[in-house]
């Protein structure tokens, strides 16, 4: 059997073969590859492996730029950073990943399976490339209230901010307006744009447009004072005031 290593980080690739070498003990093991350019040469002056393990970021690009000008039916395993929930993705192409740093209970699972299976299957291309991209998360862009009796709908727009009293969770328009949600702090805080919202301690999540006024506090922690708020001693958390700076500045 030969199997080909791409991998641009060379302890991690030394790590690899160490984990491998007793899965495939008659194995002949090529590489270490570690950009774009040597793995398409590679494969292009040598027969085709039985096996590819291939980092997705190498040294002058991303690994699928490999699979576009070099179509191989060889099963590949994945050796990557990226989210794991979009990774699980390839899958469903028979391709198996490895998320670093590298399970070596995971690697046992990854090796099982190609050799149950023995998948020889050319890459999609067109899915690999869809799965690399940013994912766009929506976020909503209003919130259903509670008034009275009366159910109202609020645009994201016209909330000041949202906070948490006695476990229940408020949400405070511009203009002062106060309604319950049923839903926590923690909840509402998923479903905002980070842009335009920030969590500054555990009652307030708070709007751009709500920050009246910061003010530098002891211990370099700072306070802030919010529109139409009648609580006067809102602090921002240690931990969060240099990332509190930063969204104020982006």
């Amino acid at each position: 059997m030969r199997i080909l290593l791409i991998e641009d980080e060379n302890p991690a690739a030394k790590r690899l073969l160490t984990l491998l070498k007793p899965h495939f003990s008659e194995a002949e093991f090529f590489g270490n590859l570690d950009s774009v350019k040597s793995a398409i040469h590679w494969l292009e002056t040598n027969p085709e492996p039985d096996l590819i393990f291939c980092d997705i970021q190498l040294a002058d690009g991303l690994s699928f730029e490999i699979f576009q000008k070099r179509p191989i039916q060889a099963p590949v395993i994945f050796t990557t950073a990226f989210d794991q929930y979009a990774i699980k993705a390839f899958q469903v192409n028979a391709v198996d990943y490895l998320l670093k740093p590298i399970d070596p209970e995971e690697l046992e699972r990854a090796v099982d399976k190609f050799k149950k299976n023995q998948l020889r299957k050319e890459l999609d291309i067109h899915l690999l490339e869809q799965l690399l991209k940013p994912q766009t998360k929506t976020y909503k862009s209003r919130f259903l209230v509670r008034f009275g009796e009366k159910i109202q709908s609020i645009p994201v727009e016209e909330v000041a901010f949202f906070f948490s009293e006695e476990r229940v969770t408020f949400l405070q328009t511009q203009a002062g307006k106060k309604y319950v949600l049923d839903q926590t702090l923690e909840q509402t805080e998923s479903q905002v744009d980070p842009l335009n919202f920030f969590r500054i301690n555990r009652k307030y999540l708070v709007s751009h447009p709500s920050i009246e006024e910061v003010l530098t506090y002891s211990n370099s922690r700072l306070k802030v004072k919010l529109v139409n708020c009648t609580d006067s001693d809102i602090l921002i958390s240690r931990e969060k005031v240099s990332d509190f700076k930063s969204w104020l500045d982006q």
